[in-house]
């Protein structure tokens, strides 16, 4: 700390909470203290990592000199040194340092999580890993934040605190500004002063029926009553509430769904209960209720590497002892076989072989740095490496059509992890493909379909927040176009994402799950969203710092609470019981399909701009993507490239 800074506040014992790929260490504490401190420019809180780390074999007390919380060894262990700063580098990645004008809000921890923590989320969007106060302290801290912000607890989530900003002339300016109370008559601040309610409701209403004529009623000179108009779009969105005012404007404020169910996870799949499951000739009993176990509880990972080759049509479910070895023995033929295809290919026929080399480049590129933190895949010339690679080239041989596709090497490599065999590997790879090779097609129109669906679920479930986010720019829900593409990857830890992944391999509740986790996903942050009034940047920023912080198990609770909500709500549409894997009623006039969708909620417009979503092909064909939205700094195979968005984000508004 340099003579210019005043430290307000200090307190030791500030952890940051980490996963590790070490099973025996999933939950890893890095200490550290956090300050809140006046700079020459500005009050800053920062959190620095203690920079104590033990080395193994330290024997005596004499080879240390402590100096606060930095360790000094003599040199007659250079490695240990050297092991020593590499570690001291790692935590130093996770020091926090910001202008608290720069905060926008934060989120406090539920009163009985245990150890204390506050998420600090900035007005960019930036959101900073928790910070957990062990041995207490939180609330001394935020009330020193009190003598320079003003805060105010969110009225819908009791944990998250909104930031507010003082500014006197803001509500003129802001009035000036937009023009809702525009007025000859004089003095509009003063009007709204004596009736609030009036004079804003008017304005609205200006805004609402200047809508509602340019866009719903542009080619029909005839105005609907209010009456007519709430009948239509309560048909297109069956159980919608239209708030009509007299002051002439409607809101489409919540659908009357069903209360959401409290459901309750279950324990994994243990080797035992899987041995009950299987006869004396190896077939396998009770196929559903084996599926419901997996599905409400996981797989214990010792038999995952048998559990998951049935889950990813490696062996099929009928199969037993005999034909799953003469199975087995096929796979590794037909493996080698590809391989070999491939691998005997001379310099000369690769030079004159240019999707090849396209290929063989993009995966050289991407396994380089596909998942180096885990112990599986870390160090220099790690064979795991060179298997990661002949799977994905041998990928390419036996998918001539598909070949590489940034993001397939991170859909390889847990279940590499799991497997540990090169070609049981390779097929329940392949099978993994079959599921998800439309995220991964030239005309992007798997990615397209599916987020189209988070839309339409979205305007059904909660058209509060789906509104929202089309008036911000993101209503092509864009942002979760990393969590479809690769099943969630970067958004867990790894061993939460094997459990994750089994859980969706089930098919239940329904195949498209995964659209019903992202819908979970959002409902969590949707006050951190609006309340904060978070714009198209701040959405994007927001949702990638949340990666590696989304609670697994409650995640999944919520998912499948918001399913059978949907499945009792008596009038879903069929487009959405279609998504839900839901009978479809052949008369039923709730299906959105009866009607055009509501004015504000565009859908695949052919003639409105578009953003091409960004993949990066390796097919021997052109392709406009060069990247795609932003990922966690340690495994980059999908590039995230800033200039790139930009890019994007400029070309979808010019």
């Amino acid at each position: 700390m340099t003579a210019h800074n005043q430290i307000q506040y200090e307190k030791e014992s500030v952890f940051i909470h980490i996963n590790v790929s070490d099973a025996k260490d999933k939950d890893a504490h890095i200490p550290g203290r956090v300050f809140l401190m006046n700079k020459p420019e500005g009050v800053y809180l920062e959190w620095k990592a203690e920079e104590v780390i033990s080395l193994d074999g330290a024997q005596s007390d004499q080879d240390w000199t402590m100096v606060r919380s930095v360790a000094y060894r003599n040199d007659r262990d250079s490695d240990a040194v050297s092991s020593m700063n590499a570690k001291m580098d790692s935590r130093r990645k996770y020091n926090i340092s910001f202008d608290i004008l720069d905060l926008k809000s934060f989120k406090r921890s539920a009163p009985n999580h245990g150890w204390a923590y506050i998420i600090f989320i900035l007005k960019d969007g930036t959101t900073f890993p928790a910070l957990h106060f062990h041995n207490g302290g939180s609330k001394a801290l935020l009330k020193e934040f009190e003598k320079y912000v003003h805060i105010r607890r969110s009225p819908n989530d009791s944990r998250l605190f909104i930031v507010i900003e003082h500014d006197p002339e803001m509500l003129s300016k802001s009035f000036d500004e937009l023009q809702l109370f525009s007025d000859s008559s004089g003095d509009l601040v003063s009007k709204f002063i004596k009736d609030p309610y009036t004079a804003t409701m008017g304005g609205f209403s200006k805004v609402t029926n200047f809508l509602r004529n340019v866009l719903i009623l542009e080619d029909n000179p005839t105005t609907r009553p209010q009456e007519e108009v709430a009948d239509i779009l309560q048909e297109d969105i069956p159980g919608m509430e239209i708030s009509q005012q007299e002051s002439g404007f409607e809101m489409i404020t919540k659908t009357k769904l069903p209360p959401r169910p409290t459901v309750a996870r279950g324990d994994a799949l243990l080797p035992g209960q899987w041995a009950l499951h299987l006869d004396s000739e190896g077939k396998i009993k009770n196929k559903e209720d084996l599926l419901e176990r997996i599905f409400r509880g996981g797989i214990e990972p010792s038999i995952r590497i048998e559990v998951w080759k049935y889950l990813l049509c490696y062996y099929t479910w009928d199969s037993n002892h005999k034909t799953r070895q003469e199975q087995r023995k096929r796979n590794v033929d037909d493996y080698f076989r590809m391989k070999l295809q491939w691998k005997t290919i001379s310099a000369a026929q690769e030079k004159r072989f240019a999707t090849l080399r396209e290929r063989k480049g993009l995966i050289d590129k991407d396994v380089t740095r596909t998942d180096r933190t885990q112990k599986f895949y870390q160090g220099e010339n790690n064979q795991n490496l060179l298997v990661l690679n002949d799977i994905l080239m041998t990928y390419c041989m036996y998918n001539f059509d598909l070949g590489y596709v940034q993001g397939m090497s991170d859909l390889l490599s847990p279940v590499l992890v799991v497997m540990e065999n090169e070609v049981d590997a390779f097929w329940c790879f392949a099978g993994l493909m079959e599921r998800l090779c439309g995220n991964f097609e030239m005309d992007q129109n798997g990615m397209k379909v599916q987020l189209a669906q988070i839309h339409k679920l979205m305007l059904v479930y909660d058209p509060e927040l789906c509104h929202y986010l089309e008036s911000h720019d993101s209503g092509n829900f864009y942002f979760c176009f990393r969590w479809i593409l690769i099943m969630f990857k970067r958004e867990f830890h790894f061993h939460e994402i094997q459990r994750l992944w089994e859980v969706m391999w089930t098919d239940k509740p329904c195949k498209n799950f995964h659209l019903i986790i992202s819908l979970a996903i959002l409902d969590s942050e949707k006050s951190t969203l609006m309340e904060n009034n978070f714009g198209f940047t701040e959405i994007l920023k927001h949702i990638n710092d949340i990666s590696l912080s989304i609670p697994l198990e409650d995640t999944l609770k919520k998912a499948e609470g918001i399913f059978l909500q949907l499945k009792k709500y008596k009038k879903l549409p069929n487009d959405i019981k279609e998504i839900l894997g839901l009978d479809v009623s052949p008369n039923n006039s709730s299906s959105s399909s009866a009607h055009p969708t509501p004015t504000g909620t565009p859908v695949n417009r052919e003639n409105s701009p578009r953003l091409e979503l960004p993949l990066h092909m390796s097919n021997g064909m052109n392709n406009s993507g060069s990247g795609t939205a932003a990922t966690t700094p340690d495994d980059s195979s999908i590039e995230i490239l800033t200039d790139t968005v930009d890019s994007a984000i400029n070309n979808y508004y010019h």
